[in-house]
């Protein structure tokens, strides 16, 4: 792959051009031009020049190509410095989506200097214990009880506080650190699961990082083990990404999770491209309706009919249906006429510490939301 992908680049550039693979996937030109423009075009076609499918064998492959454009001249007149820049740039462009090409600009030093920073901090972290778990019940709407609860991570920053995931899981992703927080995660929320309930199950979120990494069920398996678990309290809860990505082997991870007992679920469905071909291809236990299809709930006909139309879908192929957001009595009152069978959302608890879990465990969905 990577010498086919070496052919086309050297077969369209020029003579005077240098090629070079620095390591892994990545590739650089040296190239002379007298304007950006130049160099704008040149990455555009070489985009559009490796994207084509290569028959590699009895293989056929496709890929996509990001690039990032540094420019010599003032500030930048180094090997070092214009790799760097590249470097810079090409990240941005992957940030961008695939195939796109960026062009350095001085700003995004500022930004590759700010998610340096928060790696090293992230690093710091998980030394120092200073991430937290937050759960969120999980509700069953036609007893009212509390049925299980979702792991929420949390970072206690010492400058920013209490720090929620979204300002850092990319650059974990991005880095390799989900993996060390991800077990972490898995282990302290199978330790929780183990004091409350047999009736109650913990779900934990997995990001296609961790799914294709080479220990993750083993990862699972000993953190069960260690909490002295049941396999069947705990929910693996997936995005589509996780089976965009290299699908055949993450399936072949979640069928030995679920043979096990483990409890394999679809988060934001609905919100992507292939939602319903993954159904056919992996049996899941539950999916979790966006919370975006229930923002409207109760007050216009056609976010009612996809709730119903989703509702139906699971209940013919035998899976839960959860819906995320729930926040209004209205929006109860919508999804639980669709038939849905669990709700999630701030109506009921908004996500608490471990230690607030357990008199949650014993409220019930008030008689007056039924």
């Amino acid at each position: 792959m990577l010498r086919a992908v070496a052919e086309r680049l050297c077969a369209n550039v020029r003579g005077g051009d240098l090629v070079a693979r620095l390591g892994g996937d990545e590739f650089a030109v040296l190239h002379r031009i007298t304007d950006e423009n130049g160099a704008c075009i040149l990455a555009q076609r070489l985009i559009a020049v490796v994207s084509p499918p290569y028959e590699l064998g009895d293989v056929t492959v496709e890929i996509g190509m990001s690039v990032g454009i540094a420019l010599a001249g003032p500030g930048c007149d180094d090997v070092e410095s214009l790799l760097r820049n590249a470097d810079t740039a090409l990240y941005h462009a992957k940030g961008e989506g695939r195939g796109r090409a960026c062009l350095f600009e001085p700003a995004m030093d500022d930004s590759a200097r700010a998610r340096r920073l928060l790696e090293r901090e992230l690093r710091d972290a998980l030394q120092q214990d200073a991430f937290a778990l937050h759960y969120q019940p999980l509700v069953d709407l036609r007893s009212g009880a509390v049925t299980g609860v979702e792991a929420l991570l949390r970072w206690q920053h010492a400058d920013r506080g209490l720090v929620s995931p979204e300002s850092f899981i990319t650059v974990a992703e991005e880095t390799g650190l989900i993996v060390p927080i991800g077990e972490w995660v898995l282990n302290q929320a199978c330790r929780d699961a183990a004091a409350w309930p047999g009736s109650v199950s913990v779900a934990v979120n997995v990001s296609a990082v961790q799914l294709r990494h080479r220990g993750f069920a083993q990862s699972v398996f000993l953190a069960l083990a260690a909490a002295g678990l049941p396999p069947g309290r705990l929910e693996i809860e997936i995005t589509e990404s996780v089976l965009l990505d290299d699908t055949e082997a993450n399936l072949e991870t979640l069928h030995l999770l679920r043979s096990t007992g483990i409890r394999i679920a679809m988060d934001d469905f609905g919100t992507g491209y292939s939602s319903l071909s993954y159904l056919r291809r992996f049996p899941f236990d539950k999916i979790k309706i966006d919370r975006s299809f229930v923002r409207d709930a109760g007050l216009t006909p056609d976010a009612a009919a996809i709730i119903r139309a989703l509702v139906s879908l699971g209940t013919s192929l035998g899976i839960t249906t959860l819906v995320e957001g729930i926040e209004t009595e209205a929006q109860l009152a919508a999804v639980r006429a669709e038939g849905c069978r669990e709700m999630q959302g701030f109506l009921f608890s908004p996500p608490v510490p471990a230690g607030e879990v357990a008199a949650i465990l014993t409220a019930e969905l008030r008689p007056e939301a039924a």
